[in-house]
């Protein structure tokens, strides 16, 4: 049985950094633009942690293949963009139920030991991923999801403030982390360094004293 979704450790340094919520980059590869409509072929998820300094690390990583939906439209272009071969016997898709049982499951067991209340989702131009997460969510017909509805944390644009790019690749590149250009376009592959990039950011501001590890509190919070 999950644990109530609205209880939390107030003790947690996670917990207070985020107002309960546990950070959980997402990253979709999909048939096209359109989450009603095309076709969700990967999904990955990857967890963070925070160490006794108030630091932010990248955790586990949940990673799918997903066979679409039945109906589904899938754009040529879109293949050609991932490269995903949808016929390769290599592939192992499941169907979108069992693979959002299994992640959803891995996202409440990681904002449990997170003493959060609810996951936030983080990606790369975050909303695109947030609807293709909500629409399969609503297909598979999962009445309770570990992720806030509406609310993301976007690397696109925090990106932007702090490195002066908005492309995933390109940022890396500014901000010193590896990047391979064959290997993008997997979602567990952009999951990890778009996870990489919040750590950078989030850790960076707490470098330059925007928040403070003990009691989660800033200077201003506790005058």
């Amino acid at each position: 049985m999950n644990p109530p979704e609205n209880t939390r450790d107030p003790d947690s340094p996670m917990a207070q950094r985020f107002r309960g919520f546990l950070p959980v980059i997402v990253d979709v590869e999909t048939g096209g633009f359109n989450a009603q409509t095309d076709a969700l072929l990967e999904i990955a998820a990857v967890t963070i942690r925070m160490d006794q300094e108030g630091y932010l690390h990248r955790h586990e990583t949940f990673s799918f293949h997903v066979e679409p939906f039945e109906g589904a439209n899938i754009e040529q272009a879109a293949l050609d963009f991932t490269g995903i071969d949808l016929d390769c016997p290599e592939r192992m898709a499941e169907p979108e139920l069992m693979v959002m049982t299994d992640l959803l499951s891995a996202v409440r067991r990681a904002v449990k030991e997170n003493g959060c209340t609810r996951a936030v989702i983080v990606g790369h131009n975050a909303h695109f991923d947030l609807n293709f997460v909500n629409a399969v969510i609503e297909r598979c017909n999962i009445k309770r999801s570990p992720f806030h509805p509406f609310s993301v944390f976007d690397t696109a644009t925090l990106s932007g403030l702090a490195f002066g790019q908005t492309v995933l690749a390109k940022t890396c590149q500014v901000a010193g982390v590896e990047f391979s250009n064959s290997a993008a376009h997997s979602a567990a592959y952009d999951a990890e360094k778009t996870a990489e990039l919040f750590c950078m950011i989030v850790n960076r501001w707490k470098e330059l004293g925007g928040w403070i590890a003990e009691d989660g509190y800033t200077d201003e919070e506790t005058e």
